[in-house]
């Protein structure tokens, strides 16, 4: 998980200093204006856990506020995490709240209900597919072109086709924008055969840049919003994040695991090579 909560302290401290050391500079300045996010009712609990958020960082970007599992919380999504905000705004808890009795993690079934929404929004013709004629299983998987677990997964695209498991590719340069990593994605994402590029930029082969209006920027902020951690990410249709890289079989034990509604077995690196 990543260290949200670490970073919303450090910015709280950051700008605790800059008010005592330049006072007389912020007089008469309005107050920074908080980012937009879920629409709340004033002086409800989700309200509360808003504000307390946003007066840490008002530039914070929430994604959904709703009552947690935990009596007395909010459970809010923020930057691909998932927070515990108390109902009356005093108190923050980061990390997995766990039931016992359902040997589930609640956080994450937060989570995937945001990444099927997430997901909606990105049309076929932005997702470069590697398909069987009638697949029995979509997943999506966030890639880069670089990183060893992404290329080992590609390498194996016949067999997950031949298992009747559909991919469908998002980028995720994961060196970030400006990088040459991204660029690499975006000549990838122009090329007339997006397959082939995809392959080629895999396995070392130059692949020929071009720019055109692409996803590849909007792909990668989805992907953060979605909680990636590493690459590749394999996302179920339903949200569930089945791992990084899995062996071909492993990935459709899973899957079918998922459809009888049975828990998939843990397992499945991932890595950023």
């Amino acid at each position: 998980m990543k260290a949200l909560l670490a970073l919303l302290l450090a910015a709280a401290s950051l700008s605790a200093c800059a008010q005592d050391k330049a006072p007389a500079a912020a007089a008469g300045k309005p107050a920074a204006r908080p980012a937009s996010g879920p629409a709340v009712a004033p002086g409800s609990a989700a309200a509360r856990a808003r504000d307390a958020l946003h007066s840490i960082d008002p530039n914070l970007k929430i994604e959904r506020i709703q009552p947690a599992p935990l009596p007395g919380f909010q459970a809010v999504i923020v930057d691909g995490n998932v927070l515990y905000v108390s109902d009356d705004g005093k108190y923050l808890i980061q990390g997995a709240l766990y039931d016992v009795g359902r040997r589930a993690d609640l956080g994450e079934e937060a989570m995937k209900k945001l990444r099927v929404e997430l997901l909606r929004s990105v049309p076929k013709s932005d997702r470069i597919v590697f398909a069987p004629a009638n697949p029995k299983y979509t997943v999506t998987v966030f890639t880069d072109v670089e990183c060893g677990y992404c290329r080992r997964f590609h390498s194996q695209i016949a067999e997950y086709n031949r298992l009747g498991i559909a991919v469908q590719y998002l980028a995720f340069p994961r060196m970030g924008p400006g990088s040459a990593d991204f660029r690499k994605m975006v000549a990838v994402w122009c090329a007339p055969d997006r397959q082939k590029a995809l392959t080629d930029a895999k396995a070392d082969r130059e692949v020929t840049y071009r720019n055109c209006t692409n996803p590849v920027a909007m792909e990668y902020e989805l992907g953060r919003r979605a909680g990636l951690t590493g690459t590749p990410m394999v996302l179920a249709e339903d949200g569930t994040q089945l791992g990084g890289y899995l062996e071909p079989k492993a990935l459709r034990a899973k899957l079918d695991a998922l459809a009888e509604g049975r828990k998939p077995a843990a397992g499945g690196a991932v890595g950023i090579q």
